[in-house]
């Protein structure tokens, strides 16, 4: 039956475009990807995985699967000019979201002004506790009961911004730094595509950095 016997056709809503910036195995970046492929992220695809990691491990994982990527090595680079050409590749494909997968340079002040709101990051602590590198040892070596991760929107200071979601993970009696970083690990592959769809649903608001979902009618 033609669509002008039975009326218009139904609306099918435009997916949201990731672009995924890892500097090294993107192992988040996985779990985004099979939360897609298993139907857990609606309307949701990747349109880029980019690296500023020449033979990152994650590019080759994105190769594999099919998805379009792009290396653009950081080292001995101004910032701004390193940032100015990642935003117009990201541009380039559309992008509507920007997620840090282990990305592992800070963002200048231009990109986060290109992309609003719109860039999310997940942290290996319960914020705004240990920011920086080996958040998990932090914990670890500061006697900490209570571990976790953490995914936030990006803005200008380290390890900062609006909290989306955050997962705990208790620190054992026989754990070592390297056993709580991977059950951490674990919370962050289920934390950061629950994350992703809360921000694509739109159904939230920010008041004085809370995050506020909206219940849908």
């Amino acid at each position: 039956m033609s669509a002008s016997a039975s009326g218009p056709a139904p609306h099918v809503p435009e997916k949201t475009r990731l672009g995924i910036l890892l500097s090294g195995r993107g192992s988040n970046f996985l779990a985004i990807a099979r939360a897609i492929a298993a139907g857990q992220l609606a309307n949701v695809e990747i349109g880029l995985v980019l690296s500023n990691v020449a033979g990152a491990p994650g590019l080759a994982a994105a190769h594999e699967l099919g998805l379009a990527t792009a290396c653009l090595v950081s080292r001995g680079r101004p910032r701004a000019e390193h940032d100015a050409d990642v935003i117009t590749c990201l541009r380039q494909h559309r992008v509507d979201l920007v997620c840090l997968a282990g990305y592992m340079r800070l963002l200048s002040a231009d990109f986060i002004a290109a992309f609003p709101d719109r860039i999310l990051n997940i942290h290996p602590s319960l914020l705004p506790a240990f920011p920086g590198l080996d958040a998990q040892m932090q914990a670890f070596d500061y006697g900490c009961t209570v571990a976790g991760c953490t995914v936030h929107f990006v803005d200008e200071h380290l390890d900062h911004g609006v909290i989306v979601l955050q997962r705990t993970v208790p620190v054992l009696d026989h754990d070592d730094a390297h056993t709580l970083a991977a059950r951490i690990l674990e919370q962050e592959h289920l934390a950061y595509p629950e994350a992703i769809a809360r921000v694509v649903s739109g159904d939230y608001r920010i008041e004085a950095r809370r995050y506020i979902p909206i219940p849908r009618p």
